[in-house]
């Protein structure tokens, strides 16, 4: 038999049938494409995935000693306040997602414990990182040892693929029985739609627009039952912005998450003055602009490390903080966790500021996805 025989024949329907497992593995799960990204990520970094090994065997953020009490809030922290609430989101947070520790179930408890008892309180999820029970866990742990759960400021998504009025009351429920909590502080709309990805509002033959709109009303009602005290939209630009303030009787847009950081493109620059005009806060995610820039940042910045005596990494996040937004970057790492925490400390002059603005110009390149093509 020829070897184009031996691929055609054997080898082919075996990888056909393999692929034709998997996705049928993902499309079993309430959240196939979480589960799909808690699968790749740990793989990317050359890790076995918890979702197929089982969770608790990776190693990295180390066991939260016993008797370890909770540390003060940071010196000088800063908060942004949400419009329609009034409540306090502190501008430095951490987020649990896209890294290999945010998918083992273990790791994600003890950073969310190790994050709170070192006096953070902002932690960003969603449901589709499929790692709320272990937030929650920590919140709750963090909380018998004695943080304050109204100090502390969780967020939570509902990807598109779950929009629609009776979908969202019950991710919002589902959400708040896996985080064992009464109320999440904000909840947002993951994205503006999912594209060619179904959802159950859109099977019912309904467009994106209209499913955004029914899933914010339902957000709203909750929101005025309590479940959820702010409600907010992530990745939006501004005419998906526009479309919600034309709703009446509804909530307020309380945040944006979206990526920012230096080298973002002017759309994304208009987006966030957009919001910051519309005193809509805004949540900075890639707030260090992505590892295809590091060497560029490191290089250009480490004068002014030098004399501030501050990692590029701590002014990096100071940087977005000076720019009106909240940052989350991810660790499971305790020491950066302080670091992290640390830069409400710093305080960057007009000149630093300018230094930073101008990296773009040094750039060559940038990813980012234009969320303007979504309906």
């Amino acid at each position: 038999m020829s070897i184009k025989s031996i691929l055609l024949w054997r080898i082919l329907p075996g990888i056909t049938l393999a692929v034709a497992c998997f996705v049928g593995y993902l499309l079993q799960h309430e959240q196939p494409l979480g589960l799909l990204f808690s699968i790749i990520y740990p793989l990317s970094k050359g890790i076995l995935p918890p979702a197929i090994i089982g969770h608790g065997k990776m190693k990295g953020t180390l066991e939260v000693p016993d008797d370890l009490s909770p540390q003060p809030r940071p010196r000088n922290e800063m908060c942004l306040t949400l419009p329609g609430s009034g409540d306090l989101m502190p501008q430095n947070g951490i987020g649990m997602c896209c890294r290999p520790t945010a998918y083992d179930d273990e790791l994600v408890y003890r950073s969310t414990l190790w994050y709170l008892l070192l006096g953070g309180r902002h932690i960003d999820g969603a449901k589709l990182y499929l790692n709320s029970k272990a937030v929650g866990r920590g919140i709750r742990e963090a909380m018998r040892r004695g943080v304050k759960r109204e100090e502390i400021f969780l967020t939570s998504k509902i990807f598109p693929t779950h929009f629609g009025y009776e979908s969202a009351i019950n991710v919002v429920q589902s959400e708040l029985d896996d985080l064992g909590l009464e109320y999440i502080d904000l909840f947002l709309l993951h994205l503006p739609s999912s594209g060619p990805l179904p959802s159950q509002c859109s099977k019912q033959g309904n467009g994106p627009s209209q499913c955004r709109k029914e899933t914010w009303q339902a957000l709203s009602e909750l929101r005025n039952k309590g479940l959820i005290r702010n409600v907010g939209v992530s990745n939006f630009v501004v005419k998906h912005i526009q479309e919600l303030e034309a709703l009446t009787d509804v909530a307020p847009i309380a945040n944006n998450q979206i990526n920012f950081n230096p080298f973002v493109p002017e759309e994304t620059m208009e987006t966030v003055e957009y919001c910051q005009g519309r005193n809509i806060t805004v949540t900075a995610y890639m707030p260090l602009g992505g590892s295809h820039h590091r060497d560029l940042v490191n290089k250009k910045l480490a004068g002014l490390s030098n004399k501030l005596g501050k990692s590029v990494s701590q002014i990096m996040l100071r940087w977005a903080i000076q720019s009106g937004c909240a940052v989350i970057p991810g660790t499971g790492n305790r020491k950066h966790m302080i670091e992290n925490l640390d830069v409400y400390e710093i305080e960057l002059s007009d000149d630093d500021m300018k230094q930073i603005n101008e990296l773009k110009y040094d750039a060559k390149g940038y990813m980012n996805v234009d969320m303007s093509f979504l309906d």
